[in-house]
């Protein structure tokens, strides 16, 4: 879940969010929410390695923050509890054909070895779903951390080769990327449409469900 001031989690962002995807079911629409693990997550494998005295496998450190996603999974379902599908969705070697019947689907992690990022393929694929919409606390993706370089130059539009150039060919738990290598492998083969934008400018995010201009990134 999105985070405030002092790392909490921010209400007033979770009210604004939900009244932004009531407005748009109301209009028919339809939504796979893929929930991140976020600070949650990071806390969790901090906090682990400090009481542990060592450095933790990658498969623990993923396990802390697939078990991040669920929670806060749990809580969108809380919120969405009167239209949204009754089980968070986090294993993807099926197909749920009664999910499709709601209004909304909320998605946690799966297993080690990737992002929530290969899990939103992975439903895209399974469920026919064109375009991915990656929420994030940037605008767009830029050639550099912006934070860093102030030369930092963003890109409008980019194709999954130059992504791949960008964030490498390999996976790390906790890894800060606009979309994972594993899913970018995976969006390149299934012929996968992903836009990065910034999740707290709703006008922007109606934009964008709406087929108008938009300020984010699209990678395909």
């Amino acid at each position: 879940a999105p985070n405030g001031e002092d790392n909490k989690i921010d209400i007033p962002y979770l009210h604004n969010f939900e009244t932004f995807i009531r407005k748009q079911i109301a209009l028919k629409r339809r939504f796979f929410l893929v929930v991140g693990g976020g600070y949650t997550a990071r806390q969790y494998r901090d906090a682990a390695k400090k009481a542990a005295g060592h450095d933790l496998t990658d498969e623990d450190l993923d396990w802390l923050g697939i078990h991040a996603t669920r929670l806060n999974a749990h809580l969108f379902r809380t919120i969405f509890r009167d239209v949204a599908y009754p089980w968070i969705l986090k294993h993807f070697d099926m197909v749920d054909k009664n999910a499709v019947n709601y209004p909304i689907v909320i998605c946690g992690g799966w297993k080690p070895g990737w992002s929530t990022d290969y899990d939103a393929a992975l439903l895209a694929n399974d469920y026919h779903i064109n375009t991915v919409i990656n929420l994030s606390n940037i605008d767009q993706v830029y050639d550099k951390d912006p934070n860093k370089h102030k030369d930092a130059r963003p890109i409008a539009k980019m194709g999954w080769d130059e992504l791949t150039g960008l964030v490498g060919k390999a996976w790390r738990p906790g890894m800060n990327a606009p979309f994972d290598p594993i899913a970018a492998k995976l969006g390149q083969k299934i012929k996968l449409k992903v836009i990065i934008a910034n999740g707290h400018d709703f006008a922007n995010l109606a934009k964008i469900l709406d087929g108008k201009d938009f300020i984010g990134t699209v990678i395909e």
